[in-house]
């Protein structure tokens, strides 16, 4: 993905509104923490340009796609794997366009422990949704490649999604599969589906996006949130929405609820310039109930990080931090502590996108610039979400590394290090 597609990869409940005007009279640059680059991606058989983040597996391993790169170009899923003070990769797949191509969403660890993930392209023609496993025999060689297996090869049809992009796949209590497509459905802009997991898998369409009279917006290019029960889904669609002063809409937060057997979606929020607008981000949510997440524009500068708190006939909304410039792509992820971490994919020192950890403190946020991105050795552009574990945050740059083989670099795997959570 180029540096211009990546800062626009997709051109393509009524609520009270309240917003909050970031608080921040000054950007500290953390001390104590350390960046580090873990892996650099090289072009070859361990892929290019990764997209998306990195998922958390057991025993130090971290899971991830490129967009590119493997024998065919059309990407690669991998895993790193720490070993005493460094991290080994061994490619997991390479695509060929028939069992999909250029994955940009990130890898879910199943129920079962194999990993699921999408392809935006391939298959059929627009994209699939894939699951990995372990060969069943042990493996011998330098590089162990996993069974793949096709579970859906989209059509982009009336009745079938096309093209999911940036989101994670989630699962419910019995196994079944939820996520998104930015096209498809009955009316082509798009489609919340479900993968029943039966004799084999069945795809069924939860809700087919229209916009029709702004009611629900369309081009859902992020992933969805699934409740404890697996009864309540939320996302958020890039375009649409009732409010104006937008190109192809503003964007929306949605919901989608199971009841009586039935799937029932509602406007959440309608995105407009003056809150942020174009979300691409997968909402999450905390204990309480609150739902955050990211604007890719708009606001009071280039973006925004927000926050939906359930109130007794909807949901109030409130902008945490709005972004000079920045443009943060994914969306946050949430520590113990209720501080919120994530990464631009510009902005920064020189421009080239920043991590940063946003910290609450008597309802007053207050942004800490973890790292700067040059474009060199430690990469540029980040637009996967970030992975916080023990202290330790992980992502992706999607550029950057290793100048020689790729255009713009093939990107890297980085940590910053030294973080704890608040008590």
């Amino acid at each position: 993905m180029s540096a211009a597609q990546d800062q626009r990869a997709v051109s393509f409940f009524a609520v009270a509104l309240t917003v909050l005007a970031a608080m921040v009279m000054s950007i500290p640059v953390a001390q104590a923490q350390t960046f580090s680059v873990i892996y650099t991606f090289t072009g070859a058989a361990d892929g290019a340009n990764p997209v998306a983040g990195v998922t958390l597996g057991g025993s130090g391993t971290l899971y991830g796609t490129t967009e590119e790169g493997g024998t065919a170009g059309d990407g690669v899923a991998f895993a790193l794997k720490q070993r005493g003070t460094g991290w080994t990769l061994n490619p997991l797949h390479e695509f060929s366009g028939s069992d999909g191509a250029r994955p940009q969403g990130p890898l879910a660890v199943g129920p079962n422990g194999a990993l699921y993930g999408t392809t935006t392209a391939g298959g059929e023609g627009y994209g699939t949704v894939f699951q990995l496993q372990p060969p069943a025999t042990a493996c011998k060689t330098s590089i162990c490649y996993w069974d793949e297996s096709v579970l859906h090869s989209f059509t982009g049809s009336s009745n079938d999604g096309g093209h999911p992009f940036f989101g994670k796949l989630v699962f419910d209590q019995s196994g079944n599969i939820y996520g998104t497509t930015a096209f498809g459905g009955f009316y082509g802009v798009g489609t919340a589906y479900e993968l029943v997991a039966d004799s084999g898998w069945t795809l069924s369409i939860l809700h087919s996006f229209s916009n029709v009279g702004g009611s629900d917006g369309y081009t859902p290019v992020g992933g969805l949130f699934i409740s404890g029960n697996g009864e309540f889904l939320a996302g958020t669609t890039e375009d649409g929405g009732p409010a104006s002063g937008c190109s192809d809409g503003c964007g929306t937060v949605f919901g989608i609820n199971l009841n009586n057997g039935e799937w029932y979606e509602s406007l959440v929020y309608p995105f407009s310039p003056a809150t942020g607008y174009h979300p691409n981000s997968t909402p999450i949510m905390d204990s309480s109930g609150n739902l955050y997440g990211t604007t890719f524009e708009g606001g009071t500068g280039q973006g925004t990080v927000f926050e939906l708190t359930p109130v007794f006939e909807g949901w109030q909304f409130s902008v945490l931090y709005a972004f000079p410039t920045c443009h943060p792509y994914a969306g946050v992820t949430m520590d113990s502590s209720g501080d919120l971490y994530g990464s631009c994919s510009s902005g920064g020192a020189d421009g080239l996108g920043m991590v940063f950890k946003l910290t609450n403190s008597g309802g007053s946020w207050t942004l800490t610039d973890l790292h700067d991105f040059t474009g060199g050795s430690d990469g540029g552009n980040p637009s996967g979400a970030v992975v916080f574990d023990s202290g330790n945050l992980y992502g992706t740059a999607n550029l950057g590394g290793n100048l020689s083989n790729c255009d713009g670099g093939c990107g890297t795997v980085w940590t910053v290090t030294g973080l704890s959570d608040r008590h």
